[in-house]
C-alpha cells in the first residue's frame, strides 16, 4: 500500500486553530461541540450542568480520550464499572471496545476536551449487549444545555 506524500500532493491538508476559552456555561443539561474534525480525529468541548453519559456503552472502532478542563467527572471503567475520579487537568484514555459512562461529580460545570477518532462507517456506540446505544438514547438521560447568559469557561 502506498502511502501518499504531502509534499508531492497538490492539495495540502490544512491546519485549523480553535480556542477552547469562552465556552457558554450552563445551569442545566449538557453540551457537546465539535471544534476540530479531519477524517481520522474529531475534537470536541462538552460541557455538563449534571448528568454526563449515563448508559454503560463502548465505541467498537473509536478511541476517545477524555481532559477535564474544570469541575469534576467520575468514570465508571470495564463491565464491572469501576469508579474512577479524575479531577481538572486529569484525564482518561479508552482504547477501543473498552466500556464507560460518567458524569459530573464537581460542584461546578464539567468542561472536558475529548478527542476521538475517526469513525469508520456509521455510528459504533453499543451497550454491554451488543446491541446499539445511541448517544441521545433514552437510557443517556441526555437533555439539551441552558447557556448562563455572560457565564463562559476561562482556563
Amino acid at each position: 500500500m502506498a502511502v501518499s506524500n504531502p509534499a508531492q500532493t497538490k492539495s495540502e491538508p490544512q491546519a485549523s486553530v480553535f480556542n477552547l476559552a469562552g465556552t457558554p456555561l450552563l445551569s442545566s443539561g449538557m453540551t457537546d461541540s465539535v471544534v476540530a474534525k479531519s477524517d481520522n480525529l474529531v475534537g470536541r468541548i462538552k460541557v455538563y450542568a449534571e448528568g454526563g453519559e449515563n448508559a454503560l456503552h463502548c465505541h467498537a472502532h473509536e478511541e476517545h480520550v477524555f481532559l477535564v478542563l474544570a469541575g469534576q467527572a467520575t468514570f465508571y471503567l470495564g463491565r464491572e464499572e469501576r469508579p474512577q475520579v479524575v479531577e481538572k487537568f486529569q484525564g482518561v484514555h479508552l482504547p477501543s471496545g473498552s466500556f464507560y459512562r460518567f458524569h459530573s461529580t464537581g460542584d461546578e460545570n464539567l468542561v472536558m476536551f475529548r478527542v476521538g477518532t475517526g469513525k469508520k462507517g456509521g455510528d459504533d456506540r453499543m451497550g454491554p449487549s451488543g446491541a446499539p446505544l445511541p448517544g441521545h438514547s433514552k437510557e443517556n438521560k441526555t437533555t439539551p444545555g441552558v447557556v448562563v447568559p455572560g457565564k463562559v469557561f476561562t482556563p
